[in-house]
C-alpha cells in the first residue's frame, strides 16, 4: 500500500485534515456503494478527482475539510460526523469560540447543520445546532448511524426522535436525550417551525 499523502487538491482554507483516514474512507465507501454509485460518478458530483477519491477511500491521502464537505453533499450523508477529529493531542489547555449565528453551515436534505468550534484540532466531541427539516420519516432513505454517543437538547418547537430500538420519543423545548449513535436514528420536525437541536457527538 502505498505510504498515507497530504493532498494538495481542495485544500480548506483552514488547513484542518479529516482525522481518522481508515474510518473515513470505509464510510465514504459504504456511502458511495449504498446508493449504487461508481467512483467516477461521486468524484464528478463532489469536483475531484477519480484517483483522489479512490485514495481517500483507500487510506492513501489525507481529504481536506472542503473535499469532505463536498463528499458528504455528493453522497447526501445526514450527520457530520465525518468532521470528528482524532481525539490524540499531547496539547492542554486549548480554547475554540464561535458567535452567535457564525457557525459553519452543512446543509443535507434533511437538516440544516451549523457545525460550531470548528478551528480546534484533535478533539473527540462535535457540537453543532441543527434545524430539523424533514417532516415525515419516509423522507430518510436509510437511518442515520454512526460510531461514538450523541446527547441531543432541543432549543425550540417540536420533534419526533425515531430509533430502530425503541418506540418514537416525542420531545420538545427543554428535553433532551442521550444515544448510543451507532443505533440507527433520524429526527422529524411536528410543530408548525422547523425544530432547532443542539448536538453534541462523541467519537467512539
Amino acid at each position: 500500500m502505498e505510504p498515507v499523502q497530504t493532498e494538495d487538491e481542495g485544500l480548506s482554507i483552514e488547513g484542518l485534515e479529516a482525522p481518522d483516514g481508515e474510518t473515513l474512507g470505509r464510510m465514504i465507501r459504504e456511502a458511495r456503494k449504498d446508493k449504487g454509485m461508481t467512483l467516477e460518478e461521486v468524484a464528478r458530483a463532489a469536483a475531484i478527482g477519480r484517483s483522489t477519491l479512490s485514495k481517500i477511500e483507500n487510506n492513501q491521502t489525507r481529504a481536506s475539510f472542503d473535499i469532505i464537505r463536498r463528499l458528504m453533499q455528493a453522497l447526501e450523508l445526514e450527520t457530520p460526523q465525518l468532521f470528528v477529529q482524532s481525539g490524540k493531542s499531547d496539547i492542554s489547555g486549548r480554547r475554540d469560540f464561535t458567535r452567535k449565528d457564525q457557525g459553519e453551515h452543512q446543509v443535507t436534505r434533511t437538516y440544516d447543520h451549523e457545525l460550531l468550534c470548528t478551528e480546534l484540532t484533535s478533539k473527540r466531541m462535535l457540537p453543532y445546532i441543527s434545524t430539523i427539516k424533514v417532516r415525515d420519516v419516509s423522507e430518510f432513505d436509510t437511518w442515520v448511524r454512526h460510531r461514538g454517543e450523541e446527547f441531543m437538547f432541543v432549543l425550540s418547537g417540536e420533534l419526533t426522535l425515531y430509533t430502530e430500538h425503541y418506540r418514537p420519543l416525542q420531545m420538545k423545548a427543554g428535553d433532551s436525550v442521550y444515544y448510543d449513535s451507532g443505533m440507527g436514528h433520524g429526527c422529524v420536525s411536528t410543530s408548525d417551525e422547523d425544530a432547532r437541536v443542539l448536538w453534541v457527538s462523541l467519537d467512539g
